[in-house]
Parts: C-alpha cells; structure tokens; sequence
C-alpha cells in the first residue's frame, strides 16, 4: 500500500472532527491517536524545550520511564536519535540530518537516511511486536524559493485502524521539525507499507464497528 500526502501538516490538529472521530474509537480501547503520533516524535517536549535541549528531556523525561529492554522501549523516537549501543561519544543521527541540511557546504540533496531496523536487535522467532517502521529516507528537491523537504518511510508491518492516522501525523510533525530546523521548506511525505492490515483494535471489535468508524470519518 502506498500513501501520498501532499502537505503533512494540514489538519492534523486534535480538534479536526476527522481526528476526533477515531480518537473517539480508539479511546474506547485504551488507545489514543496522540500517543501513537508521540512514539515518532514528542511535539510537546519540542515546543517547550526546542532543539537540541529537547533531545536530552525526552531522554531523562520519558526514555527512563518507557525503555521496555534495550531491544525496544517502543519510541521510533529512540532509534532516531540513539545509535545502536550508543553512548554520548556517538551522533545523534536526527540531528545529524538536521545539521547536514542546513550547511551549504553539502551539497548532496538524496543522502540524509534514517533506518529504524536493527538486525541485532529486531530479528527473532517473535511473531508479533518490535518495530514496524523500518527506513525514513530524506529528500531535498530544488525550488523557486528554497529547497523543499520531501520524505519517504517504509513499513515492514501497518496496522490501519490503531495506527495509519497517528502514525502520518507524526511524520508530519518530524518533517515539520527537520524543515524548521534545517531552514528549508516542508514537502511531501510517502508512505510505502509493505504488509497492511485492516484490524480490529480491542478484544470485541467487529469488522461492523470497523465499517461505521469508515462512514463517521467520512461524514465528519
């Protein structure tokens, strides 16, 4: 499955009727549009601290309380900015992009690369869980005013109805925070999923409830 989103940004405010209406559904089934778009990035903490000091808040902030194992404490957030068995001797690679971007001697516009999988940690005899977004790839592409920010992620495994809409906002605000940062415009975002499921979030959904969650979105 693949998604184009033309401006990443547009409506992708809590109080969009669109977004209300599956966060609605999701609450029912403790979960939450907002905490998916946090496991890609913590806008809160970004508009409080800005960067780079928001890197080390969501490290002694949050990171410490959500780190699971150090296989996976469930932030995408996490493999952005930490390198594997990484210490603070070694880059942070989000940063690392940012920085990139904005220096006008690199002049390389297809070369600012994210990989979310980690073979050391991600391949096991699990059926389930670990990460599903698997590789962001940054692009700059040439305008009238300044370069553009475009930006395609591929995911091993997409769950639609928990997930898709949180996760699209979320990139959204990453892109938005790289182009920021890196002082260029904000572009495209593509999603590539390379396995999509239509799933029933909780225990007792039904492929109905799935239907009127479609119809209401629609209607919103």
């Amino acid at each position: 499955m693949i998604i184009d989103v033309a401006n990443p940004v547009a409506g992708a405010d809590r109080t969009n009727p669109k977004i209300v209406v599956v966060n609605s559904f999701l609450e029912n089934h403790e979960k939450a549009v907002e905490a998916v778009a946090n496991t890609i990035f913590p806008q809160a903490l970004y508009n409080s601290f800005g960067a780079p000091d928001f890197f080390k808040v969501f490290d002694e902030k949050v990171l410490s309380k959500v780190r699971k194992n150090d296989r996976w404490s469930g932030y995408y957030f996490e493999r952005m900015t930490h390198l594997p068995g990484g210490s603070d001797n070694l880059p942070n690679p989000l940063w690392d992009i940012v920085r990139r971007i904005r220096d006008p001697d690199v002049t390389a516009l297809n070369k600012f690369e994210l990989a979310i999988f980690d073979p050391l940690r991600d391949i096991d005899d699990s059926p389930y869980g670990g990460q599903c977004l698997s590789f962001l790839s940054f692009k700059l592409a040439q305008s009238a005013a300044r370069k553009k920010l475009n930006l395609t992620v591929m995911y091993r495994n997409h769950y639609y109805i928990e997930k898709l809409l949180g996760n699209l906002i979320g990139l959204g605000r990453l892109m938005a925070f790289v182009a920021r940062e890196g002082q260029v415009e904000l572009g495209s975002l593509t999603v590539v999923s390379t396995h999509a499921v239509i799933d029933q979030p909780g225990k007792k959904t039904k492929r109905t409830d799935i239907e009127k969650l479609l119809a209401d979105f629609d209607a919103a």
